[in-house]
Order: C-alpha cells, then structure tokens, then sequence
C-alpha cells in the first residue's frame, strides 16, 4: 500500500481549515508523518483520506472537518471590490469563497477539477450564493486553492465592511428603542 502526500494547502481544504491555522498544527508537531521536503510540507494521509492531527491538551476540541465535504464550494467575483480597487488604486481581494458557512476572501484560485459557471439573472441564489446572480461551483471533492498576492491588502473588502457596519447599525437601534409602556388598568 502506498501513502499519498498532500501539501499544506491541499491539506487545510481537506480539514477544512485555513492554511494559517495549519501551519501553526505544523509547528506544534500536530499533523501525524508530517515532513518538510525542501520548503514545503507535505502530510501522509490515513485510510479516511484525510490527515491526521493529535488533539490538543487543554481548551476546546478541535473544529477541523473529520469527514469528507458533502456541499459545492461557491465563488464569487466582487464586482463592486474591483471597482473600489480601480478607484482607489487599492488591492483588496475581489473573490469570495464560500464552503458551508465559511467564506473567505482571495486574489486568485486554482480549481482542481471541473467546475461549473452559473448565470441566472431572474432567478439568483439566495439559499448559498447570498443572492448571486452569477457564480462559479465547485464540487466537495474538488480542491480550491486561495492564492493571496504578497502586496494585497487582506482581510475583508470594502463592501463587505461596509454590509457589516450597515447591519451593526440597524442592531444597536432596534436595542436603543425603548419597550412600549404598559397600560395601568
């Protein structure tokens, strides 16, 4: 029988986490048969197809994903971040990748496998594509590798700290107003 190897961020997919989180199991020697050949990782993978992680000592158990992907991976492309990185000379990443309820946020993907583009301009995904008109799906057992420019600017884009403050703002009002006074009978 021979064991397959898989790289860092093949890895953080197949556990479902992000490639940082990782590489901190990596310097903890966490991941069982992990070596480094040249500058890169790389992990056996188990009888599940997946890589193996010894389980902390204290705080919570960990979140990694122990059983295969059962939802598609959805990108989106952020228009409106393209047009903010074009006006303010910018690099915010303009892609969102969603899988289950994790999105993140990237310059570039590599898809390995087929994928497929999805326009439907009278009938938008609202259950996973948040309203998406036009969206790329990958299948679970597809990897999609982010690839992050070393000049970018990371974390959320513009718009997205935008919708988030706009939903902040209706939360603290509906807390600032007062409960209706009750009538004395």
């Amino acid at each position: 029988m021979t064991v397959l190897y898989v790289s860092t961020t093949e890895a953080a997919f197949l556990l479902n986490i992000s490639t940082g989180r990782l590489r901190a199991l990596l310097n903890q020697k966490r991941v069982v048969g992990a070596k480094k050949v040249g500058r890169l990782w790389m992990m056996p993978l188990n009888d599940r197809e997946m890589p193996e992680i010894i389980p902390g000592r204290r705080g919570p158990e960990g979140t990694w994903n122990k059983n295969n992907r059962t939802g598609n991976t959805f990108i989106h492309v952020l228009r409106k971040t393209i047009d903010y990185n074009r006006d303010n000379e910018t690099s915010h990443p303009a892609l969102a990748v969603k899988v289950g309820n994790k999105k993140d946020y990237c310059h570039a993907l590599k898809i390995q496998g087929p994928c497929q583009i999805v326009y439907r301009p009278h009938q938008p995904n609202t259950s996973q594509a948040g309203g998406a008109r036009l969206w790329i799906e990958v299948e679970p057992q597809h990897i999609v590798e982010r690839i992050y420019f070393s000049d970018g600017d990371y974390g959320p884009p513009p718009e997205v700290l935008e919708q988030r403050a706009r939903f902040d703002k209706k939360k603290s009002k509906a807390k600032k107003r007062k409960p209706k006074k009750k009538r004395k009978r």
